[in-house]
């Protein structure tokens, strides 16, 4: 969220599932989280917090989108809340120093329903085929480490919704088909640092370079 809002994205919808009510308390005492704060006792209590966020001008809906809802699902759920014809759209276990404005300005350029960053893999992720920038195809966690993986950075018009087909959709699945009378997905090549952090390995080297000051997704 603090890579989103360094690009000037402040306004945040998070779709929540298992251990929603956690991340609901935590916004909820956000401040008293984060700040330092004197409080005073007695008949006319009262807390002052001490500290200033960067957060101050940020919007964020938190939306229960069920337990077992799928990728699409949630985003589909997530439609009505958002404002904009043009929105971003990300899953909350990837890091990266990636511009998300150069994905904007690419997506309206090229006027497709969705685009998606892309990268050279380094490991096990969904993989895309690209035909010149036009996704062809998509495979989930190929044997063959041939082509270029999606990490989780979207780039959408609300038009995705005609796309999706209820709770039970798998975004990876039906939002890149190019089948059909579907506009094709769009693929934008970074070459910037890209991770996913969804194993306790990964968590430990990314939190390795965290605590070392070498985090490249730090832009902020």
């Amino acid at each position: 969220m603090k890579l989103y809002a360094h690009f000037g994205h402040k306004e945040f919808i998070l779709c929540l599932g298992y251990k929603g009510e956690v991340i609901k308390e935590y916004f909820r005492n956000y401040h008293w989280n984060t700040s330092d704060v004197t409080l005073r006792l007695g008949r006319n209590p009262q807390i002052v917090y001490h500290n200033q966020h960067d957060e101050e001008d940020w919007t964020v809906t938190l939306l229960d989108t069920g337990l077992e809802t799928q990728t699409g699902g949630r985003l589909q759920r997530a439609l009505a809340f958002i404002k904009e014809e043009t929105f971003l759209f990300t899953y909350g276990d990837g890091l990266t120093d990636s511009d998300l404005n150069r994905s904007i300005d690419f997506h309206r350029q090229h006027g497709a329903v969705a685009t998606l960053t892309a990268v050279k893999p380094t490991g096990r992720f969904g993989e895309l085929a690209l035909d010149d920038q036009t996704i062809t195809a998509f495979r989930e966690k190929p044997e063959k480490d041939n082509g270029l993986h999606q990490r989780r950075l979207f780039v959408f018009n609300k038009a995705i919704g005609k796309y999706l087909g209820g709770d039970s959709c798998v975004l990876e699945k039906e939002a890149h088909g190019t089948t059909g009378p579907r506009k094709p997905v769009e693929g934008v090549l970074s070459r910037r640092f890209l991770a996913v952090h969804d194993t306790y390995r990964e968590q430990e080297l990314l939190n390795r370079l965290w605590n070392s000051s070498q985090a490249p997704w730090k832009v902020w």
